[in-house]
């Protein structure tokens, strides 16, 4: 709002001047200097011939006269900005009238986000949580800027991982009805699937027989043969609704629970399109596809950063069908774009937010569809790689013995941990309220690093109610409305007077600005940041300031109307976040 302000009142100047060229404002680099600042006068400088410092003073000169801003020129030839008391009052206004708290609009463009990505007949676990939380964020995030967004969970329910488990449980003696028709029908349990799988994923490294054979009920599960296909259906019931229910817990909404198997009939059409165009070959009983470029180089992942970056190249080929005739992931992902960009129209952007150390398989299936045309060419395909979740010695996170913890647990954890502090703080324990504490926690400490690093998982760092973390955000806002809840009048017009105030604005402002950076980064740092930066700004003026008590009825009706546009603000920017904001705290 304030910048494109500024700009504006800049352009002119440089109309007058008769530059053809644009300049533009960020927040200062020094904010006991001004507000803003603008660096563009050295480039201009250089193309129309003239001295930096003088080109400046013109265009001061030519800036047409304003009440809510001054203009200076600042050695060697940076043009300093700062807000007059007009300036903020004027500006506060537009803020709090504004629904949408000043934050403009992008151009609309229809994205299709993929994200959740977890394993049927497989135990959520903690390598299953920042796919929800961060892309649970950018859909909000995309929405809230005027895109149109629809999310699909993406289950993993077609690969070996279901022969695996039914073969196991056929082993143990769970499926015999459905083979011999006799006794009465079992109740497959999520109990059972959490014991079946892990003990079939390890003999598959010991046993290649069994690894064989769990390869052929696949093969039969994908070719819907009975019983192996009843039995999977059943089994992706009972995994989907303990999915659904954590997810829930997690704040991750999807509007598609579709899976590997709804791309099924789309498998043998994508294969079609890919050897009509030539692309696909036979290499030891399997279909490929060369994807590999001229002098690509691929970076073999680093233990350590003191490490030396090597390279290994070329790309391999994409492998779309093995041996056997059965389907891999790659296939069944691009069948997916192929399945998405026939049901749905027009998609620009397909982004997917999978672990980073899945690079390499999305830029093969990128360049197959491609390649092949089944994603058009200008449409984007984007991998958003995330970072792995670590414990304090910096290895993925994982329990005392080396196994890695379920997210059923994980949940419990936040919700046992933030009860824990709930009672330390005097508060009657709650179960919701606890739920909602810890989640927040989590997801704050994940969302406020870069989506591409890895971070440490630090709970009672992130429980805490001081300091930069979700609770305190959630707290912030509980004060503010207790607050509010102990005034009788409606508040007036914003009348910015104190240093605490301007902070409180030029934050919002900050904020604001934070979004378009989170848009472009597609990583929500920058905007975890600025409203926590808004929360302090808010907590220095709430403690140099008596609210309540203030006899100037004037003044109270302005800080009640400040903290009003502070809980809007707050609240907007959680909402995109999907922290919830409990009653109290």
């Amino acid at each position: 709002m304030v910048r494109k302000e500024i700009e504006k009142l800049l352009n002119i100047a440089l109309e007058k001047l008769n530059i053809d060229e644009k300049a533009s404002v960020s927040f200062s680099s020094f904010p006991e200097l001004c507000d803003y600042q603008s660096n563009s006068v050295f480039a201009l400088a250089k193309k129309t011939g003239q001295n930096p410092f003088d080109l400046a003073g013109k265009i001061i000169d030519n800036i047409e006269e304003t009440e809510f801003f001054t203009f200076e020129v600042a050695r060697p030839a940076f043009i300093n900005i700062k807000l007059t008391q007009k300036g903020y009052n004027h500006f506060a206004k537009l803020l709090s009238l504004d629904e949408r708290c000043g934050v403009s609009k992008l151009k609309s463009q229809k994205v299709l986000l993929d994200y959740g990505g977890a394993n049927v007949a497989k135990a959520l676990h903690v390598g299953h949580l920042r796919s929800p939380i961060i892309g649970e964020a950018l859909k909000r995030l995309y929405k809230f800027l005027g895109e149109e967004v629809i999310s699909d969970v993406h289950l993993g329910d077609w690969g070996l991982q279901m022969g695996l488990t039914e073969l196991q449980l056929y082993e143990d003696g769970k499926l015999d009805f459905y083979f011999s028709g006799k006794g009465k029908e079992p109740e497959l349990t999520l109990e059972m699937l959490n014991e079946a799988y892990p003990k079939a994923s390890a003999r598959k490294n010991t046993d290649e027989e069994f690894k064989k054979m769990a390869d052929e009920w696949t093969l039969k599960i994908q070719n819907k043969e009975k019983p192996y296909f009843e039995i999977y259906q059943k089994i992706r019931e009972v995994s989907v609704k303990e999915i659904k229910k954590h997810y829930s817990e997690l704040g991750a909404e999807f509007d598609l629970w579709l899976g590997e198997s709804d791309a099924d009939e789309y498998i043998n059409k994508a294969l079609d399109i890919i050897e009509s165009k030539g692309l696909s070959r036979i290499s030891e009983g399997a279909v490929v596809v060369d994807v590999a470029v001229e002098g690509e180089n691929i970076p073999i992942p680093k233990k350590s950063e003191e490490e030396v970056q090597r390279y290994k190249n070329p790309m391999p080929p994409a492998i779309l069908k093995k041996y056997n005739g059965g389907a891999l992931y790659a296939t069944t992902d691009i069948a997916t774009i192929l399945m998405r960009n026939t049901q749905i129209d027009r998609l620009n952007r397909i982004e997917y937010i999978v672990d980073a150390r899945q690079k390499n398989h999305f830029v093969q299936v990128f360049r197959v569809c491609k390649m092949a045309e089944i994603s058009p060419s200008d449409q984007q395909l984007i991998h958003i790689g995330y970072g792995t979740m670590n414990g304090s010695d910096g290895k993925p996170f994982k329990t005392r013995s080396g196994d890695t913890i379920k997210l059923e647990d994980i949940i419990n954890m936040l919700i046992d941990k933030a009860g824990e502090k709930l009672k330390s703080n005097g508060v009657e324990y709650d179960r919701k309220l606890a739920l909602q504490i810890g989640v927040a926690a989590m997801k704050f400490g994940d969302l406020s690093n870069n989506v591409g690093k890895d971070y440490v998982f630090d709970l009672d760092k992130f429980l805490s109610f001081e300091g930069k973390t979700g609770p305190y955000l959630q707290y912030t806002v509980c004060r503010i409305n207790s607050i509010l809840n102990k005034v009788s009048q409606d508040g007036g017009e914003i009348n910015i007077a104190s240093e605490e105030e301007k902070k409180i604005i030029k934050n919002i402002l900050k904020l604001n600005s934070s979004y378009e950076i989170a848009y472009k980064e597609k990583s929500l740092n920058s905007l975890c940041l600025a409203t926590f930066d808004l929360a302090s700004a808010f907590s220095t003026f709430y403690n140099n300031h008596k609210i309540l008590t203030e006899k100037d009825m004037h003044k109270k009706a302005s800080f009640i109307s400040l903290l009003k546009l502070v809980k809007k603000a707050l609240t907007q920017a959680l909402n995109v976040l999907a922290i919830e904001v409990p009653e109290k705290m």
